[in-house]
């Protein structure tokens, strides 16, 4: 079989897929692009057992029809390399020659059987829903981060969708900060759940495009498959309960504090210079309409202050938190302002915008630090 193609455009579908692989694995073929040509549409797969994906592309001056696995680090550093123009390729399924020819040159490897390179799963017994790509990719943001990387917790290194008829909650947690965010725009088949591991979530975050275009989420009790217009992805579900997360969010946190979101953010990174390295502790001392954000590294006699203005309704407090944690939570929110609810310096804040969007809620929490530690 034969084709032409652009070196920009194969290399730009290739990337998007390119995340799959694993570094580490014992099977060659898991090193491998699958190339299916059938007519003038080119199927590009990736896959490390777990995870498959598989993206679409248009090619010109095709001839025949096949596939074959040809290796992904030869033909990324070669494509990286090469200057924008179309390359011929020219493949000869006996023998697995792959020859490659551009203006300025010819290029010869060997590829693999197909037949070697792994079946998808079966999408057998599945629910399925749709929903806006960008609502996906804006899910996926808003809750990532706070993954566990903590493989003795293996629930909470991904992310729990958790279906309700008329919505869907995207939560995860590290048992430090959690994320809630909840969509009130999808239709769901039933009430369901399931956790989706990090890997496919990130390779999903860089392929969805940010438009309205439709996705089909098909699950069952092993897999998820993500049906998009050009692209589709599969992936084993993490076997494991995900933790009664409502338990640990407060019910009541009756004290509000409301603060600029931007001038909090600069205030808690100049002042984290001067915390411990290892607790990263900034102490918030809110007396009225002020608030104090301190820290110190006794070791090295290291402090900072910085006092803020902001709108409180409730008791003088003094509450310490992670920086790192509460900074990377701030930043997660939108909005001019962002909303603080407290009860006690023992209990986690719940940290939430301002401004609320249309068919989303969004709550993050922190459990604080024992002041001075």
């Amino acid at each position: 079989m034969r084709f032409i193609v652009t070196s920009n455009a194969l290399l730009k579908n290739l990337q998007q897929i390119s995340g799959v692989i694993s570094s580490n694995t014992v099977l060659s073929v898991l090193e491998d692009f699958l190339f299916e040509l059938s007519g003038t549409t080119l199927t590009l797969t990736a896959t490390d057992l777990e995870t498959m994906m598989r993206v679409q592309m248009e090619v010109s001056d095709a001839e025949g029809s096949g596939r074959i696995c040809i290796p992904s680090k030869i033909l990324t550093e070669y494509l990286k390399n090469l200057p924008e123009q179309p390359i011929n390729f020219n493949i000869n399924e006996n023998d697995l020659s792959i020859e490659m020819s551009s203006d300025i040159g010819k290029y010869r490897i060997t590829g693999e059987r197909a037949d070697d390179f792994p079946k998808e799963p079966a999408p057998s017994d599945t629910s399925a829903f749709t929903m806006p790509s960008i609502s996906l990719l804006e899910s996926i943001n808003k809750t990532l981060f706070a993954v566990s990387s903590d493989t003795l917790r293996p629930a909470m290194t991904g992310v729990y969708f958790e279906m309700e008829p008329n919505s869907i909650t995207f939560v995860s947690t590290d048992a430090h900060r959690l994320v809630q965010f909840r969509r009130n725009d999808v239709n769901c088949p039933a009430k369901d759940g399931f956790v989706v591991p990090k890997k496919p979530l990130q390779q999903l975050r860089a392929t969805l495009p940010p438009d309205a275009s439709s996705l089909q989420l098909a699950y069952n009790s092993s897999h998820l498959f993500v049906t998009g217009e050009k692209f589709s992805l599969s992936c084993r579900l993490i076997d494991a309960r995900f933790p009664d997360y409502k338990a640990v969010i407060p019910s009541e946190n009756p004290y509000n504090l409301t603060i600029n979101r931007a001038d909090f953010i600069s205030a808690l990174r100049r002042v984290s210079i001067f915390a411990n390295k290892t607790t990263n502790q900034v102490v918030l001392d809110i007396n009225g309409n002020a608030v104090q954000i301190s820290a110190q590294d006794i070791d090295f006699s290291y402090e900072g202050k910085e006092m803020l203005s902001c709108q409180y309704n409730g008791e003088d407090m003094k509450i310490a938190f992670n920086a790192k944690l509460m900074i990377e939570l701030i930043n997660n929110l939108e909005g001019t302002e962002v909303l603080l609810e407290l009860s006690t310096p023992t209990r986690a804040g719940i940290f939430k915008p301002v401004d609320t969007v249309e068919n989303e809620q969004l709550l993050t929490l922190l459990m604080p630090l024992m002041v001075g530690v």
